[in-house]
């Protein structure tokens, strides 16, 4: 049995998605900014799509711009709030300690540039709370930016009450929302959230193809020079058969969320009450508010980059972390944010599921990962110390 469990990387494109994007490579192929009538269908279908996806996001057409995905999105939102912090003597930035590289790495930049950024700690619940972002503004922050859902371990943040804290402090506040999209129910506008940016490869869309949603009224920053796409604010001929496709999924996903979402968290909890027999493990992430199909766990005494090869070997595809940073040596940046020792959060594993999953799937993962656990420990040095008393187990 071949078992895909790794959707937090991405998805399988859906047939819907598929066949909406088809009709755009070969029939209605023109680009959209030309005059004539080929290129003229192609916009009409252009902006079809942006209002399709404008209300499922709760906003108007004119609020979303289209991009190459989620990470673009993301440092457009970053980038936009910094200038507008510079044209008001504001340099200082509020994110966690667990964000996206997406994310952590544009704050990086701008703090080179002379911005200040704080990092707020996650609670034992591996979580962040609106008290937390409400303390830390000052009269010189210019951006709230907080994940809606943390791509690794799950953990599903209190975005409308960090909405509402930033209202009230008139600081602009953007999500990452590349993870919740299509899964959880969001409308911007009650969230409370400025900017807004999502993947379509995350709910069964296309690869390279995301969008940034700003609030009307502020003035997006560009990353890119050129023509007058996306009214001069990201210039680039449109990725049109992507952005059908997007538009597609994202209806289709949120069309059937609720069903999912019941069938997803059934299959999500039996894994998690399965592998939590296993001794010496533990689950990672908000127990309570997480995504419908994260299970994330670590395992005392093993490797993370073993412990999938042997899996995959045995037919699960799955992760230890976030696809961006797998080839990275270094344990997670998240499991050290919620606290887990170094030791620890090298033997991780992340088992995100859909609703393509089935029941008979994961009883072949709960077969199959305790096998291979024992397997690793039996040959771990680590584990022997562990086992006669040398060590002490930290899990």
């Amino acid at each position: 049995m071949q078992v895909y469990a790794d959707n937090a990387a991405t998805t399988r494109v859906s047939r819907t998605a598929l066949d909406a994007m088809l009709p755009y490579f070969d029939t209605i192929y023109g680009n959209p900014s030309s005059l004539h009538s080929a290129g003229q269908r192609a916009k009409e279908a252009l902006e079809d799509a942006r209002e399709r996806i404008a209300k499922v996001l709760g906003c108007t057409p004119r609020e979303v711009y289209f991009t190459s995905g989620g990470t673009e999105a993301d440092n457009m939102a970053i980038r936009s709030a910094g200038a507008y912090g510079l044209r008001n003597g504001k340099k200082h930035i509020i994110s966690t300690a667990f964000e996206h590289h997406a994310v952590l790495h544009t704050l990086k930049a701008l703090e080179k540039e002379g911005f200040e950024i704080t990092l707020l700690d996650v609670s034992q619940d591996h979580n962040v709370t609106a008290d937390q972002v409400r303390q830390a503004i000052r009269p010189d922050t210019c951006l709230v930016t907080c994940m809606y859902a943390n791509n690794e371990i799950g953990s599903i943040l209190p975005i409308r009450e960090i909405g509402a804290v930033c209202k009230e402090a008139g600081v602009l506040f953007h999500t990452d929302a590349v993870q919740a999209v299509g899964h959880l129910p969001i409308n911007v506008k009650a969230d409370g959230v400025d900017m807004l940016s999502l993947s379509g490869h995350k709910f069964h869309g296309p690869r390279g193809v995301g969008v940034l949603y700003i609030r009307r009224g502020l003035a997006p920053a560009n990353l890119i020079h050129g023509g007058g796409q996306e009214r001069g604010k990201r210039p680039g001929t449109e990725n049109l058969p992507g952005i059908m496709g997007m538009a597609a999924a994202l209806e289709e996903a949120v069309a059937h969320m609720a069903e999912h979402t019941e069938k997803v968290t059934a299959l999500r909890d039996k894994l998690i009450a399965g592998l939590s027999q296993i001794p010496h493990s533990v689950l990672n992430g908000d127990p309570v508010n997480r995504l419908p199909g994260n299970v994330h766990f670590c395992f005392e005494g093993i490797e993370g980059e073993a412990l999938l090869l042997l899996l995959d070997a045995n037919g699960v595809c799955a992760s230890s972390g976030s696809a961006c940073t797998s080839g990275s040596l270094d344990p997670s940046h998240v499991l050290l944010a919620i606290g887990r020792p170094h030791e620890i959060a090298h033997g991780s594993l992340r088992l995100s599921l859909c609703a393509e999953n089935t029941e008979e799937e994961i009883d072949h993962i709960l077969k199959v990962v305790p096998e291979v656990v024992t397997l690793l420990r039996n040959m771990s040095p680590v584990w022997k110390d562990l086992e006669s008393g040398k060590r002490q187990y930290i899990i």
